[in-house]
């Protein structure tokens, strides 16, 4: 709870330093900010990277600069974002983006679960800062904060402190000076400097000011726009120069924004000090185009090094030449004597300035070259390229899973392994679903972010989207921001439809894609029609089974032999009926038969000893735990799971052979295996079982080590592996 803590010390100090009209008027400004920006928070469009902005609306210069500027920056080179007040953050904000830049925010509870919780997903944390504000051996040099009271000093510096605790959980940092650089490289593995840039707003604004700039041949402005003129070291180290600057020339006029308060070397030359109100952002190209000359003193210090060039490049934009100490970023950017003017010491500001106030052309052409490298080099709209690669560096390769739905059935059940086995493989793994409903998907102790797939709801960039049925094939063709597309496909969909039936057509399309798929199957026999019937190339990797919810026991065959039938006999593929004219035909003395099935119930003339009728997935195991012999006659399967369910159970298998068995069942080896129509046959293979006990130690050996060679472990690399160009 540092935020309310936080929160709750600066109300008490504005209302005892300040007064309530003061408190008020900050509070109002803390909702406006609150409501503002909170209202993208709860924006649920999935994009690539949520700026998390650490300053009020009370300080807007550096989240312009960092936060607007930067999206700006980005959304010229197709990356979408977001943004969010740091206090309105909230953690199920992390499903809507990929990667994270929290700038200028001091450590809160909530941060802190914030980052956590992004990296459990794999997902990438960025910090921002423009300033050496994250630890106060920095901020200590700064002697303006000597003239705090002992409890604004404390609450500054937990602030600074609690600045740091959060720049040290990034995994990087974005910076703008090259200073600023070197001394969070101490905190943070790597460091990349994007530095101020000018919108396209005030690339517009600074045009228009210079259109309506008019020219006052009898007098030289001089503009200060960075402070107060008494308590600060910057202008107290220009100061001397500029006293001699204004005894020398007349015509000069030193132009100030913010009360009047003149230091003393100053007072005779009062009349021609004009003082500017303090205006919006929006109104300083206007101001500082009224004047000639532009002045950037910085006194020497790691904390003014660190400082950017904004205000060359603002006086740039309105073609003002600027005189500035030879400090940082400014001796960085600026080529002494083309693009601006650098100064070291009283003697080269009173020359510097002199050569400017008697000369105008040479303001002009130290203005006109300042003005053409910032019109391309300083702007959002051309800059933004390398601080896209270092975002993209820093952004994890993600996968979406496209569902139809999040009931979990056999299908679902395979995506969603595929999904974690990913996951922990290092991907930032994301499910779409048909809707918004669901927020978060908990599968096998991994949590996984939901979103839905109402394209109106997505722009963040899919480096990897997968469909998982026909009706989400539609998505990998509809959403263009996708790099690589697969299909899984673990049957045949045009046959879930009887002729006639519309979707029979739209299932078949999914085949024959619109755009450029990948197909991917865990069964051989998709993996032999997609390529006889469509001249689809799929991949292929094993389907599993979670061995360890399959305890195995060896059975005994003692007694009365219990059979389980499973399947739908409203399904005419799975063929019931032969297994029950099979076990009809069994001695009732000797054999006991239990029938399983979701959504069917016996018919009338089948023997059932015991119906099991929608028994829960995790009841299942125990259910071919009790039995000694599953008979499972199905014609048609693209993966069926009963018979290597059984035998990870130790249980017997006989089974008509197909194509969604036939990859893992080896007759006499982990099962038998009998012709589909021989009934006689059927009958013999069970009896076989039930008096052969060399034949039941080797099925049961074999049944074994099947189950486990198909465990979700074993075949983890080869999953994976679908996944990978």
């Amino acid at each position: 709870m540092a935020d309310i803590r936080e929160l709750t010390a600066k109300t008490l100090h504005t209302l005892k330093e300040e007064g309530i009209i003061s408190v008020g008027r900050k509070a109002k400004s803390y909702v406006h900010t609150a409501r503002t920006v909170g209202r993208d928070a709860k924006d649920r469009v999935y994009k690539d990277v949520l700026f998390i902005n650490g300053c009020d609306e009370s300080v807007p210069h550096p989240a312009r600069y960092r936060v607007t500027h930067q999206r700006e920056q980005l959304a010229a080179n197709n990356i979408s974002t977001g943004e969010v007040y740091y206090v309105n953050l909230q953690l199920d904000q992390v499903r809507y983006y990929r990667t994270f830049v929290f700038f200028r925010c001091p450590y809160t509870d909530m941060i802190g679960e914030f980052i956590k919780l992004a990296k459990k997903l794999n997902k990438r944390v960025l910090f921002d800062i423009d300033d050496l504000v994250v630890d106060t051996k920095y901020t200590d040099t700064i002697k303006y904060l000597d003239s705090m009271s002992k409890e604004e000093r404390a609450l500054y510096d937990d602030g600074v402190m609690r600045m740091g605790r959060t720049l040290k959980l990034c995994d990087a940092a974005i910076t703008t000076t090259e200073r600023l650089a070197e001394e969070l490289g101490h905190y943070v593995p790597e460091v990349f400097i994007n530095r101020n840039t000018a919108s396209e707003e005030m690339c517009a604004l600074s045009k228009e000011a210079l259109k309506n700039k008019t020219r006052k041949d009898d007098h030289v402005g001089i503009g200060y726009f960075s402070g107060s003129l008494t308590h600060n070291d910057d202008f107290e180290l220009v100061l001397p120069a500029l006293t001699k600057v204004m005894e020398k020339y007349p015509q000069v006029q030193l132009h100030v924004v913010g009360e009047l308060d003149l230091p003393e070397a100053l007072q005779q030359y009062k009349a021609r000090v004009v003082s500017h109100p303090f205006v919006d952002w929006k109104k300083l190209p206007s101001l500082i185009a009224e004047v000639d000359i532009n002045l950037a003193p910085l006194e020497q210090s790691i904390f003014n090094e660190a400082k950017s060039e904004n205000k060359w490049v603002e006086a740039a934009l309105v073609k003002v030449p600027t005189v500035a100490s030879n400090v940082g970023a400014f001796q960085r950017m600026i080529v002494s004597g083309e693009t601006g003017i650098l100064c070291d010491t009283e003697e080269e500001w009173v020359e510097q300035l002199s050569r400017l106030v008697e000369d105008k052309k040479e303001r002009d052409r130290i203005a006109e070259n300042a003005h053409k490298y910032c019109t391309k080099k300083c702007v959002t709209v051309y800059t933004g390229f390398p601080l896209v690669k270092f975002i993209k560096k820093y952004t994890t390769p993600n996968i979406a899973f496209i569902l139809p739905s999040l009931n979990i059935s056999g299908g679902i059940m395979v995506a969603l392994w595929h999904a974690v086995m990913l996951q922990d493989a290092g991907m930032d793994v994301t499910l779409f679903n048909v809707d918004n409903s669901i927020q978060w998907c908990t599968f096998k102790e991994h949590q996984i972010p939901v979103m839905s797939q109402d394209l109106r709801l997505v722009e963040g960039r899919i480096d990897k989207a997968v469909a998982t049925m026909w009706t989400t094939v539609a998505f990998l063709e509809n959403y263009q921001n996708i790099e690589k597309r697969y299909y899984l496909v673990q049957n045949f969909e045009t046959d879930f439809y009887e002729p006639g039936v519309p979707l029979r057509v739209f299932a078949n399309q999914s085949y024959i894609p619109k755009v450029p798929i990948q197909y991917l199957t865990i069964s051989k026999w998709c993996e032999d029609w997609l390529r006889d019937d469509y001249e689809q190339i799929a991949r292929y990797a094993p389907n599993g089974i979670e061995k360890a919810n399959f305890p195995h026991h060896k059975r005994e065959m003692n007694g009365k032999i219990r059979i389980l039938i499973e399947g739908d006999c409203g399904v005419e593929y799975k063929n019931v009926d032969e297994s029950f004219k099979i076990t009809n035909e069994l001695d009732k003395e000797k054999y006991e038969i239990w029938y399983m099935s979701y959504n069917a119930e016996p018919k009338d003339w089948y023997r059932v000893d015991k119906f099991l009728h929608k028994v829960p997935f995790d009841q299942v195991a125990d259910v071919y735990n009790q039995c000694d012999i599953l008979l499972k006659t199905s014609y048609l399967e693209s993966f069926s799971y009963p018979p290597l369910e059984m035998m990870a159970t130790g249980g017997y298998a006989v089974v008509v052979p197909n194509d969604g068995n036939k990859e893992y069942l080896v007759d006499g080896e982990n099962c038998l295996l009998y012709p589909l129509g021989k009934i006689e046959k059927g009958i013999a293979a069970i009896e076989r079982i039930c008096t052969d006990k060399g034949l039941q130690e080797h099925l049961y050996e074999g049944g074994i080590k099947t189950a486990q060679s198909r465990d979700w472990e074993s075949i983890r690399k080869e999953i994976v592996a679908l996944y990978e160009d």
